[in-house]
């Protein structure tokens, strides 16, 4: 129960995190309403995120946008989370290939533990 609140809280501050443009550093997430409430918001973000070489796409049904990037770790062997930058995958004992990582993912904690994380 303790793996899946850490990841949870992790989960909550990449997410948080994420509100701000920039060249570098988290995840770029634009619900429906702040590109209605100001279409600049959409564009601005967008280019902050194909500027350091992401992907600005829709998630999931809710109207969300954010940028995808490849971490450079990404397909390295790890056992556990403090080995990448990102994520470790359990199944496939490497770091994750794209962030953020969406859906129902088995990771490693940073003692190598199993645990499931959803995000949606």
């Amino acid at each position: 129960m303790r793996l899946r609140a850490l990841f949870a809280g992790l989960a909550v501050a990449g997410l948080l995190a994420g509100c701000v443009p920039s060249d570098e550093g988290s995840d770029i997430i634009l619900g429906p309403g702040a590109a209605a409430s100001d279409p600049s918001n959409a564009a601005t973000f967008q280019t902050a995120c194909e500027r350091r070489g992401g992907e600005w796409r829709n998630v999931g049904r809710g109207g969300l946008m954010t940028c995808f990037t490849t971490p450079k770790d990404a397909g390295k062997y790890c056992t556990k989370s403090t080995d990448c930058s990102t994520e470790c995958l359990a199944r496939s004992n490497t770091c994750a290939p794209i962030q953020p990582l969406y859906g129902c993912n088995e990771l490693l904690d940073a003692s190598g533990r199993r645990g499931t994380l959803c995000v949606d």
